[in-house]
Formats: C-alpha cells, structure tokens, sequence
C-alpha cells in the first residue's frame, strides 16, 4: 500500500467522517425544529377551535355546534401541520380537511421520515350532535426539510468529490520525488556510489536529497579509502613475501659461500702455522686470520640484515618467542635501557602461534617500528611492552615509554610514516589503533585486534 494511497484514504476516511458528522447534527436539528412547529401549529388550531366552540355554544341563534364548526372548517380550508375531522353524532364524516400542497412534488424517503417524523398528537372534543378530532400531521414539513436535505447532500457529495479529486492530485505531484529518491536508494543499495539526487522544490524531500548525497559521497569515500587498505595490505604481503625470500637467499646462498670462504681461510691458516719455518708463512697465517676475521663480520652483518628482513624465529618458534628475541637483542645493544615484555597465560602457552601468518607478522613489525621509535626519539629509561588475550579472542597490544612524549594535537600523524604505517596494519587487521601522549609524559600506544577468525 503506497504512501499516497495511505493519505488519499485517510483524507477520504476523515471527510466522510465530517460528513456523517454534519448530517447527523443537520438530522436531529431538522426534527426538533419539525417538532415545535407542528406541536405550535397544533396548538393554535385547537385554541382557535375551541373558540369557535364557545361561540357557538354562547349563541344558540347561531344554529346546531356541529354546523356551525362544518361551515367554519369549510371556509378555513387546509390548516398546515394539521389534519381536522368532523363527524356527527351517528359517526359519519360531515368534514375532512384537505391534504398540503406544498412541495407536492417532492417525495422523501421513508428512512428520512422515519428519522425527523415527530409523534403523532391527536386533540378530540365532544360537541352537541358531533365529535372534532384534530391530528398533529408534519408531512409539509418533512417535504420541506427533505428538499433543503436533499439539495445539501449534493453539495456534499460535489465538495467530496472535489476535495479527493484535488488531494490526489496534490498528492501525486508533491509525492512524486519519492520514487526519485527509492530508485537512488536502490541504486547505492546495489553499488552504484555515482548516484545523486537533484534539489527539489520541497524542503523536506531536498533535505533528505541532499542527505542521501552526502551520504553516497561518504560511502563512496569508504569504498576509496577501505580499496587503499585492501591495497597497502597486499602491498605489505608482498613485501613480507619478498623479504622472506630475500632473507632465505642471503641465508643460503651468501652464507654458504662466507663459510666457505672462512673455511679455506682457516685451513691456510692452519698449514701456515703447522710450516712456520720463514716470515712468509708468517705472514701468509696473519693474511688468512684478517680474511677470517672479515668473514665473520661479513656472517654477523648478513644475519643482522636477515633478522630485519624476516625473522626466523617467526616462521619456526613463533610469535611469542621472536618478540622475546626480538626484545633482547635490542636489550643487549641498549644495556641501559630497560625494556620489558609481558605476554599473558594463554599467550605463554603457545597460543600464538595458532593466530596465523597475517597477524603474528604485523603484530611483530609494530612492536620493532615501535621499538626504534622509541630508541631514536623518545629518550626514554623504560619501554613496557604488554601483550593480553581476552576471553573472546581479541588481542590487546600496548607499548608504553616514559619518554619525552609529544603533543598529539600539534602533530601531524600522516607525515610520520611509522604512525603512519602502523596504523595501516592495525586498518588491515579490521582493529583499532590509538595513541596517548603529552609532553614529558611518554607515549602509550593500544592496539586492539578482533580474534583471528574475523581477519582476513
């Protein structure tokens, strides 16, 4: 049931209901007007007959009371709302008064009648040699109450056939943007962000135009913005793909040949010391002991730069373990900086390695970004590093310095590619990322993740 044919009923509902109303006011008006001037009429018709009875009574001369009363109603004729019979003393009919002519031609129907007919009185009187009865009779005047009825009726009906005619139309005009603004609706429900409503002429229909286009442009804002996340997380997958490959390459290919080359420099090492009769042994053993002295440099740096690019403990012990790794090699190169980690009971136990590749690998690269941040800016003595997992599976990450800290308001978070790559992680992961910081305060960085099934 549509809008329009909702408020054409309701409009046609509430005028049938007026009319009703008025008629029925009209109806019972009609009837007791009806009735004071029939029982009035009827009055004045017994008064003056009583009158004539008392005449004709006093003056004897004036002949029998019963003739004198049928002359008199003779030349009287039709009294309006009123029916007079004369009979004799026998019972016969000397007169009867003639019916209304007026409005002859119109006929009411029975249920008006029925309606506004008032009740019957009937006045008798006993004369010398006859009977006069007098009846109430209200049919003129129905006849004449029904016509001014009648012709209100088609008043009535004209004006309601009017007033739906122009409310329809009202109607069909002014809710003629609706389906405008369902057909956008439909169009966004199913994709299409490009759909914008134009201004209409009613206020209400613009405000909800211009609302529906405001919010197109949000959804079509969120669409750009949630296609750069999908994108910089897949742009992250490849590099993590590719630093792994890269770091297995170095391993073990690089290595390989490191070792070999520290496993010929020792071996002439070796022959030199066991033939060192001569100074050019000598130094022959002191050459090959440099070159195994760079080829451990050579093998400390490459595990160095493997450990940047993909840790190993990530893939073959886990989160839990290379965060603890990650934690004390930063902790052997900064003796004075205390750092601590805090993983929660069912973290310990191995749960982290059930989380998955995506989220061990970005929790990982945000508490390392994390990490130099605070070694390179923060100047802090303390760096708390909290893991938990709540009982409905989400992960909360806080990293927390008494550092310097910073004011939040005054900096600007995008041009800070840290933040700002942190940030992108936790996006990607479906979680939240917040900061807290002041100056001379520190910084504390909380991170929340949804469990590990809603992530893709």
């Amino acid at each position: 049931m549509s809008l329009r044919f909702r408020l054409n009923l309701l409009i046609t509902l509430l005028s049938l209901a007026f009319i009703l109303v008025v008629g029925s006011i009209l109806v019972t008006d009609t009837r007791i007007s009806i009735r004071e001037r029939v029982e009035a009429a009827s009055r004045v018709t017994v008064q003056l007959l009583d009158t004539v009875i008392i005449s004709s009574t006093l003056n004897p001369e004036m002949g029998p009371t019963h003739v004198v009363l049928q002359g008199f109603l003779a030349s009287l004729g039709y009294v309006r709302s009123s029916h007079i019979t004369l009979y004799d003393y026998r019972g016969y009919e000397l007169y009867r008064s003639p019916e209304s002519t007026f409005k002859s031609d119109v006929v009411p129907p029975q249920w008006f009648v029925k309606l506004v007919q008032p009740k019957v009185e009937t006045v008798e009187r006993r004369i010398r040699y006859g009977t006069l009865v007098v009846q109430s009779s209200a049919a003129g005047s129905i006849r004449e109450a029904w016509a001014g009825f009648n012709q209100l009726m088609w008043v009535g009906l004209a004006f309601f056939i009017i007033l739906n005619t122009l409310v329809y139309l009202l109607l069909s005009h002014s809710l003629k943007p609706i389906g405008r603004i369902l057909g956008a609706i439909n169009r966004i429900e199913q994709g299409d962000l490009t759909t914008r409503l134009p201004t209409f002429p009613l206020p209400e229909f613009d405000t909800i135009g211009h609302s529906l286009n405001r919010m197109a442009e949000s959804l079509t804002a969120e669409r750009l913005l949630e296609e750069n996340r999908q994108l910089t997380h897949l742009i992250q997958k490849h590099i993590e793909d590719e630093r792994r490959s890269l770091a297995r390459e170095l391993h073990d290919e690089l290595g390989q040949y490191v070792t070999a080359i520290k496993t010929f420099a020792v071996s002439i090492a070796n022959k030199a010391k066991a033939n060192s009769s001569g100074a050019g042994m000598t130094e022959i053993a002191s050459s090959a002991q440099v070159i195994v002295s760079a080829a451990n440099q050579i093998y400390d740096g490459m595990h160095n730069i493997v450990r940047q690019l993909r840790p190993g403990a990530l893939d073959n012990l886990g989160l839990a373990e290379t965060l603890k790794d990650l934690v004390s090699s930063h902790q052997v190169q900064h003796p004075k900086l205390n750092i601590q980690l805090y993983l929660s009971e069912n973290l310990q136990s191995g749960n982290l390695q059930s989380l998955g590749e995506t989220i061990s690998i970005n929790l990982y690269r945000i508490v390392q970004e994390s990490l130099n941040n605070a070694l390179k800016y923060a100047e802090a003595a303390t760096i708390e590093i909290r893991l938990v997992k709540m009982s409905d599976g989400e992960l909360q990450l806080s990293i927390k310095d008494d550092g310097v800290g910073m004011d939040i308001g005054a900096v600007d978070q995008s041009s800070h590619f840290g933040l700002l790559g942190m940030r992108e992680r936790v996006q990607a992961l479906h979680g939240t990322f917040a900061i807290e910081s002041a100056p001379k305060q520190g910084t504390t960085i909380t991170i929340r993740v949804p469990p590990a099934g809603t992530v893709n």
